[in-house]
C-alpha cells in the first residue's frame, strides 16, 4: 500500500490520494462515517473505487488514514500552542479559541463531524476522544487551570475539569450549529471572527477573580 506523502510538491497520485482523503473528511461529517460509502467518496474525489483500495485497502483503513493524517496533526499542534503559550487561564483560553478557530477554518467539516462522531452516542471517533485527544488536551489544560486556582489567578467557584468542558463546547459547537443560529439571527456581522471574540470576552470576564479575593 502506498505511504502517505513526504513533503513536497504532490506527485499525480499523491494528489488522488489527497482529494479521497478530503473526500472522505466531508462524506464522514456529512453523512456519517458508518453510512459513507466508498463509492460515493470516490465519486466525490471524482475517482474510481478501485484507487480507494489501492491507497487504502478498505474503509476502516480510511478511517485511519483520515485520524492519522487529518485529526491527529491538527490536535497536536494545538497541543503545541497550549505549551507555549503563558500559564495564566486568559492566556490558555485564548489560545485555546484562537487556535481552534484557525483549525475550523482550514477544516470546515470538523465541528460536524465532532458533533456527530465523538459526541452522539455511538460516535465512530469516541475512542480517539478518550484515547488520544483527552490525554494530549483536556487532561493537560484542566491541570493547567487548576495550578492557575492554586496560585490565585482563577475564580474560587469554578470547576477547572468544567472549565475544559465549557471551552469545547463554546468552541466547537457554534460551528457545528453555524448554519441554524446564522439562519435564525439572519446577521452577516455574526462571521467566524466575531464569534472568536465573543468567545474571548465571555471566558474573560467570567475567569476574573473579584478584587480583594
Amino acid at each position: 500500500m502506498p505511504r502517505p506523502r513526504a513533503p513536497g510538491r504532490p506527485s499525480g497520485e499523491a494528489q488522488q490520494r489527497e482529494r479521497l482523503l478530503d473526500a472522505a473528511c466531508q462524506r464522514f461529517a456529512q453523512q456519517g462515517i458508518q453510512a459513507s460509502s466508498l463509492r460515493g467518496i470516490a465519486e466525490a474525489a471524482q475517482v474510481t473505487p478501485a484507487l480507494i483500495h489501492y491507497y487504502f485497502g478498505n474503509k476502516p483503513k480510511l478511517t485511519q488514514a483520515v485520524i492519522d493524517e487529518r485529526l491527529m496533526p491538527e490536535f497536536e499542534r494545538l497541543a503545541g500552542c497550549l505549551e507555549q503559550a503563558g500559564d495564566t487561564p486568559l492566556e490558555q483560553v485564548r489560545t485555546l479559541v484562537t487556535e481552534l478557530a484557525a483549525i475550523v477554518a482550514k477544516h470546515p467539516w470538523l465541528p460536524q463531524l465532532w458533533a456527530r462522531e465523538v459526541l452522539t452516542e455511538g460516535g465512530a471517533l469516541r475512542s480517539l476522544l478518550t484515547q488520544r485527544i483527552a490525554p494530549l488536551l483536556p487532561l493537560r489544560l484542566a491541570q493547567r487551570f487548576a495550578a492557575a486556582q492554586q496560585r490565585g489567578e482563577l475564580h474560587d467557584a469554578i470547576d477547572p475539569r468544567l472549565l475544559v468542558v465549557s471551552l469545547i463546547g463554546a468552541t466547537m459547537l457554534p460551528y457545528a450549529a453555524a448554519p441554524l443560529w446564522r439562519g435564525i439571527f439572519a446577521s452577516a456581522e455574526i462571521a467566524d471572527q466575531r464569534m472568536v471574540e465573543h468567545t474571548l470576552a465571555l471566558f474573560a470576564h467570567g475567569l476574573e477573580v473579584p478584587d480583594g479575593h
